[in-house]
């Protein structure tokens, strides 16, 4: 008989638990949260039974919660395929939400019924797509339903979608409080921001943020964390003191958020790209090297971070936009040139690509270029167009192509008839040369004001300026015409003035005429012009010219002239507020006239004797014997001498002064 072999059994060899027991943990394990232990026991459980819907479906719930999308998609791919009664077309759609595969997501929730659940999902994912009326439409019909949050999502909703007046009344028709939770009054404060009611905004999102500290310390949450979560209305704060007007207060705000970097990654890039905003072109250098920390890291070419996917689509474009013009500052053209043509692609359905792409055109010296793609956006899109319109108008007249600027003008009608518009396309034909087109907007104008109900002073404007461009230009007849209903039908004093002389050009009797009701001017009663015509002139009178002067003297007196005041030119590189040490007062002198002149010493080796014994007694005679002589001459002469003499003997060579040694 074999002997027993003795040792333990192997982990293989172990029957498995039962699957009772297994449900059992898998449960404990998520009422927990311990969701990475629920995925272990999920897989056990599936090793048993590889089709048990409960399992897969706890796997996926579990994975998701635990942030490991891939790992729930690639186990929710063969449940798929197996074609098991539960359907897991709910749980892929979440999945492509989460990793912003927003499109795929939509399609994936196109075959479920419209339960609370997937209208909230299709909601949220129409939300991050940008779809807000669609977004709006699907909030409102969930607000029967008991979803916590949901009036959130819809006063996030209305924001986004240009219905911030519809804001307040949804919220009274509800019966809901702005201050009932922090996020909420967060989000009514952005609609209050919408409507230009900053100040109110303001103390909304002081409130927010109290509200916000006393609830999430509450929750027992650290203060770190606490100050993440209330990141979005710290920023939101220094927003508004922008829009206030208080710029130091928001500026200093958004770099104490940056600085300290606590704050979430939608907030903190709000932050760096208003900051940047806030200072203009300022330190482009240093804007640059913020925009960079928005960048992802792996990307050769500047995009946005994969964290930065909660941002709206007008705060992404508004990112790439600054960038944009902070590289066009920085002459990096082709850095700039490459990220516009990857914008149409991200914002379909904005003008702004183009926009900047007609700006790197400008900045190239190539305004025809801008001027052609504006247009053409312009023809293609004609429900976008007035924004590029207006962009085309500016490139062209600062260009100088004022034809096609006033042309650009012209094709946006909404705008035709306002006075500012009829000025500017005024002036832009004139500058073309184009008097009659010129002519045509003003009569435009007046015919479309005349028939408006209201804005009697606009038309008065525009007539009164209407008829002055018709005097210019010599058409006096329609001026006249204008300045007469003027005073027609408003009684203007300035049309009256203005319609003398014109119709005395042309027709003095007339100008006459209506010159007497004219209100005349006091003091000129007793003056009688028809003598002051026939007089010879003014004859000069001693006594009254005189006393004129004397008046005109002691008015001068009265009013001196003030002298302007000009500013100190200072030297090139000279500083007023360090000047350093005083220049010195004796620098206009010559050398030997300062008090820090020191003359300098005699050399003594210069009176050593060289040469033989009398040689020096010798010099001094014969020096003696000519200055004696040099003086029954002439003073001038004398004086010559008796300075070169002494010159020529006082250094004498030492070639000369060795050969007298030898002798």
């Amino acid at each position: 008989m074999a002997p027993k072999v003795k040792g333990k059994a192997t982990a293989s060899q172990q029957p498995p638990p039962p699957i009772e027991d297994l449900f059992t943990n898998l449960n404990r394990h998520i009422e927990r949260s311990e969701f990475e232990q629920a995925v272990k026991v999920a897989d056990q459980v599936l090793s048993v039974a590889p089709n048990d819907e409960d399992a897969i479906r706890c796997k996926v719930v579990a994975l998701i919660k635990c942030d490991s999308i891939d790992k729930a998609l690639s186990t929710i791919h063969p449940a798929q395929r197996q074609n098991l009664p539960f359907d897991f077309s709910y749980f892929k759609a979440y999945c492509l939400y989460r990793q912003n595969k927003l499109d795929e997501a939509l399609e994936s929730l196109k075959g479920l019924g419209r339960t609370s659940e997937t209208m909230l999902l299709e909601s949220q994912i129409l939300f991050r797509l940008g779809k807000m009326d669609a977004c709006v439409d699907v909030y409102q019909k969930l607000q029967k339903s008991k979803i916590d949050t949901l009036e959130i999502n819809l006063v996030a909703g209305l924001i986004l979608a240009g219905k911030s007046s519809q804001v307040q009344g949804m919220m009274e028709a509800n019966r809901i409080k702005a201050s009932s939770s922090f996020e909420l009054a967060y989000n009514t404060a952005c609609s209050l921001i919408e409507r230009n009611k900053y100040t109110d905004a303001e103390q909304l999102l002081l409130t927010a943020r109290r509200v916000g500290q006393e609830a999430l310390m509450d929750d027992n949450l650290a203060e770190d964390d606490i100050e993440i979560e209330l990141a979005p209305i710290a920023v939101q704060l220094a927003y508004v003191q922008q829009l206030l007007g208080r710029s130091p207060e928001a500026m200093e705000a958004y770099t104490e958020i940056i600085n300290r970097n606590l704050a979430d990654e939608s907030s903190f890039a709000v932050a760096v790209n208003n900051l940047i905003a806030l200072k203009g072109s300022k330190d482009v250098s240093d804007n640059l090297r913020k925009l960079d920390r928005l960048k992802e890291q792996d990307a050769q070419a500047f995009q946005l971070a994969r964290g930065l996917d909660k941002l709206s689509p007008k705060q992404k474009e508004a990112i790439y936009a600054n960038r944009v013009l902070l590289l066009l500052h920085t002459n990096k053209m082709d850095q700039a040139r490459e990220l516009v043509a990857a914008l149409p692609d991200m914002f379909a359905d904005s003008v702004l690509p183009v926009l900047l792409q007609a700006a790197v055109f400008v900045r190239e010296n190539k305004a025809a270029k801008a001027e052609e793609i504006l247009g053409q956006f312009a023809e293609k899109f004609p429900d976008k167009s007035r924004v590029v319109l207006l962009a085309r108008a500016q490139v062209a007249a600062a260009a100088g192509h004022p034809q096609i600027a006033a042309d650009s003008l012209s094709k946006i009608h909404d705008i035709q008839h306002m006075p500012a518009t009829v000025a500017t396309l005024v002036a832009l034909k004139e500058r073309a040369g184009d008097v009659d087109g010129a002519s045509t907007v003003l009569d435009s104008a007046i015919k479309w004001w005349s028939n408006a109900m209201n804005e009697d002073d606009k038309l008065n404007v525009i007539m009164q300026e209407a008829a002055s461009f018709k005097v210019r230009h010599g058409k006096e007849e329609d001026a006249a015409h204008l300045y007469e209903e003027l005073v027609r039908s408003r009684g203007s004093i300035e049309a009256l003035v203005g319609l003398v002389n014109t119709v005395a050009r042309v027709d003095v009797d007339k100008a006459e005429a209506y010159e007497k009701k004219l209100k005349p001017l006091p003091g000129l009663k007793g003056i009688d012009v028809d003598s002051l015509e026939k007089t010879s002139g003014a004859k000069h009178v001693e006594g009254v010219s005189v006393v004129v002067t004397g008046a005109h003297e002691e008015g001068k007196k009265e009013k001196p002239k003030k002298k302007r005041k000009r500013k100190p030119r200072y030297p090139k590189g000279f500083d007023p507020a360090n000047p350093g040490p005083p220049p010195d007062p004796e620098r206009w002198l010559p050398k030997r006239e300062r008090s820090s002149y020191r003359p300098k010493r005699k050399d003594k080796r210069a009176a050593q004797v060289r040469g033989s014994q009398g040689a020096v007694v010798r010099e001094k005679h014969e020096a003696g014997a000519t200055s004696t002589s040099s003086n029954t001459s002439n003073s001038k002469s004398g004086q010559a001498t008796t300075s070169k003499v002494p010159a020529e003997h006082s250094k004498p060579s030492s070639k000369s002064s060795r050969k007298k040694s030898r002798n």
